[in-house]
């Protein structure tokens, strides 16, 4: 009754400028009519896929600006748009705990309606799977190799915390950002169907571990084991304790 009552203004919005600007009409006719649900928790496994991917789609948007002020070396602008990407995919983690309100039973009984699809068809997430690899090149090209900097000279020999340093980091925490994705997201498949079994392509769903392991900027992760490796033979002295020298 009461579902019947509501979703009557949802389904046929009233037009004001504020729903026509959003097409509000069309988009809260994007998820499946709630009679042909499979279960009441289909709807908010669409809805939060779909907001994933408008999340993905405002980061690829993003990031297509960010490419341009590299190659203006606008670091002012690459900063602040990084920032927004980062809070994007900081939302898209906490977004994934949502679906661990579904029990597995009814995580199943969804999982059958997708036909042959999974997650990792993502439109979103296949095109930015590829962007790191034109933000790394941009990155070498503007701020390494025309500033006659290295990956090294920035975070040790050369260290002032200057504009290639800033970017660095704002490249690794998007790297890291993603990482943490794909690890929450692998929690989520552990928790809802198990990572022994099948994916809906035939394959163990433990495949995905390898993809949360992997790293976009080897770089920028390998200089600090570069650094302490480095710094290590500090580290291999024996010094006077800390403690004993107070006394």
């Amino acid at each position: 009754m009461y579902r019947k009552k509501y979703f009557a203004k949802l389904n046929e919005p009233e037009m004001l400028d504020y729903g026509a600007y959003l097409n509000c009409d069309k988009l809260l006719k994007c998820q499946k009519p709630l009679d042909e649900l499979c279960n009441a928790d289909e709807l908010q496994f669409q809805i939060v896929h779909q907001v994933e991917e408008l999340w993905m789609k405002l980061m690829i948007y993003s990031l297509i600006d960010v490419l341009e002020y590299m190659q203006e070396e606008n670091t002012h602008r690459i900063v602040t748009l990084m920032k927004r990407v980062h809070f994007l995919q900081r939302m898209m983690i906490e977004q994934l705990d949502v679906l661990e309100t579904m029990s597995p039973k009814e995580y199943q009984q969804i999982r059958l309606q997708l036909g042959n699809g999974s997650g990792q068809e993502s439109p979103g997430f296949r095109v930015l799977l590829k962007m790191p690899a034109d933000l790394w090149k941009e990155f070498s090209q503007h701020y390494l190799e025309g500033r006659g900097k290295t990956v090294e000279s920035i975070y040790d020999s050369g260290y002032d915390h200057d504009d290639s340093y800033v970017v660095a980091e704002a490249l690794i925490e998007f790297d890291e950002l993603l990482q943490k994705f794909r690890t929450n997201h692998l929690f989520l498949i552990h928790r809802s169907i198990g990572l022994g079994s099948k994916s809906l392509k035939g394959r163990p769903v433990d495949l995905l571990q390898s993809g949360a392991r992997h790293r976009f900027f080897p770089e920028l992760w390998d200089i600090r084991c570069a650094m302490t490796d480095s710094w290590g033979g500090e580290y291999g002295n024996v010094r006077d304790s800390i403690t004993e020298s107070k006394r």
